[in-house]
């Protein structure tokens, strides 16, 4: 028993899988009669200007749509791209950046706010920008079933009104038709059965046309639903496409503002880091090269020639006042041995010379006295290698001419120019004088102001004597 009613319904089931498919390849033929029939001009199409446009708008918006949808996930792959680059250029130069270099804690902080800064900006964009973009285009499908839909309901409206005006067309001839088969009946039927042939095929008309009444009406109603809900929708949809756009781009362009600004920070605190990495080493490459406390006075003027002579170094000259140098023997003149002048108090006139060894040069020091300047200048001339001139200002030694420019890199030097002539005085402390180095004053300061305040040092080799 089961079984029968199992196949019982089985079979039901066939035959309306079986029904509904035979209507619907029925409404295909009738669809497609009733557009070819209109392609070939025999049946006029019901055509709605407005609404047309609004599916050229519709489609139009929809190939925007994705478009610009391919678009923002191509520039999210981009972001995307770029952080894993970003990620892995930071992680290699933490893995390089030794321990003991400066601000190897300030790199590691660097590189992390880096990568979550990027994954924060990916974040923000899809938020702002997919999400919103995906719920706008998540619409069109249906939308576009439906106008599809409406397009099915217009042709089966268009074909149940050319069926109706056949019908009502064609009444007169069907009556002529229904006729014929009486006056043959008439022929063979008794007369008691002419009546009832007649009536039943008048009926069979009637029937047809009401059937066609209300198909025509079933069509109508299905067809001004969608199309009025579609006239509604679509210009809606038309206008949301500016605010969609407004609210995108205007959420990216704010997201994407304040990463560059927040990554602008970081890249200027990895700048100072990099800049203070780099003043460590100077300062470690200076602790380990001993530098003179004088640069070479080729790297501080312009040269015309690659065999400019090299200024001597400069000692350190200790600060303060300077302290009197002692007297020291000169080869260059020979003093009279000292003399006894102390009076006799006791009238002894004579005063005993006293006795000086014979096998050695004699090498007398007499105690400090005051000198005057004419001495001192002498004392001078001859410390520095130098002779009197009759024609050179009081207290200068003597003369020099420059060979070559040289700039001076120091307060107290004097620069001086290829040419120039230069008067040597000798220094007020003998012991600040290093070798190498002379000081002078300018012929042309001296002869402009007529005085020797103006003096610099200047190296030696860089002059001439004339």
């Amino acid at each position: 028993m089961a079984e029968t009613e199992k196949g019982e319904k089985g079979g039901k089931g066939v035959n309306v899988s079986a029904g509904k498919l035979a209507i619907n390849m029925q409404k295909r033929l009738t669809r497609a009669q009733e557009k070819v029939m209109q392609k070939l001009g025999k049946a006029d199409e019901t055509r709605d200007t407005a609404f047309e446009e609004g599916v050229s708008n519709f489609n139009k918006q929809m190939v925007e749509g994705a478009k610009l949808q391919k678009d923002l996930k191509a520039y999210l792959l981009a972001v995307k791209t770029m952080h894993e680059a970003s990620k892995r250029l930071q992680d290699c130069l933490a893995e390089m950046y030794e321990p003991d270099w400066f601000g190897k804690e300030e790199v590691d902080s660097i590189a992390e706010d880096t990568d979550m800064l990027w994954i924060d900006f990916h974040q923000k964009l899809v938020d702002s920008a997919i999400i919103n973009l995906d719920s706008y285009m998540a619409q069109f499908p249906e939308i576009k079933n439906r106008i599809a839909k409406r397009d099915r309901k217009l042709v089966d409206f268009d074909s149940a009104r050319h069926h109706m005006a056949s019908l009502q067309k064609g009444k007169k001839k069907d009556e002529v038709k229904i006729a014929k088969p009486v006056t043959i009946l008439e022929k063979a039927a008794p007369g008691w059965a002419q009546g009832m042939i007649a009536a039943h095929q008048v009926a069979q008309t009637n029937l047809s046309r009401n059937q066609a009444e209300e198909e025509l009406g079933r069509a109508q109603k299905v067809f001004e639903e969608l199309n009025v809900e579609l006239q509604d929708e679509l210009p809606t949809l038309w206008n949301s496409r500016v605010g969609l756009y407004v609210t995108t781009f205007q959420s990216m362009a704010g997201v994407t503002e304040k990463f560059h600004k927040e990554m602008g920070k970081l890249s200027q605190n990895l700048n100072d880091v990099m800049g203070k990495l780099e003043d460590q080493r100077n300062i470690k490459k200076d602790s380990k090269t001993k530098t003179p406390a004088k640069s070479e006075a080729a790297s501080n003027h312009n040269t015309e020639s690659d065999t400019i002579p090299k200024s001597p170094p400069k000692s350190r000259r200790p600060s303060g006042p300077p302290v009197p140098r002692p007297p020291r023997p000169s080869p260059s003149r020979e003093m009279p041995p000292p003399q006894d002048n102390t009076p006799d108090l006791f009238g002894d006139a004579a005063s005993v010379p006293m006795p000086t060894p014979s096998p050695t040069p004699e090498v007398t020091v007499t105690a400090p006295s005051p000198l005057d300047a004419s001495a001192a200048a002498e004392d001078n001339a001859v410390t520095n290698g130098a002779s009197d001139s009759g024609d050179l200002p009081p207290g200068v030694l003597y003369k020099v001419k420059a060979l070559h420019d040289y700039a001076a890199t120091d307060g107290d030097e004097l620069e001086m120019k290829s040419g120039e002539v230069v008067f040597v005085v000798p220094f007020d402390a003998p012991d600040e004088q290093d070798d190498g180095w002379l000081l002078g004053v300018k012929e042309s300061h001296w002869l402009a102001n007529k005085n020797l305040s103006a003096r610099g040092v200047f190296p030696e080799n860089f002059t001439q004597r004339c």
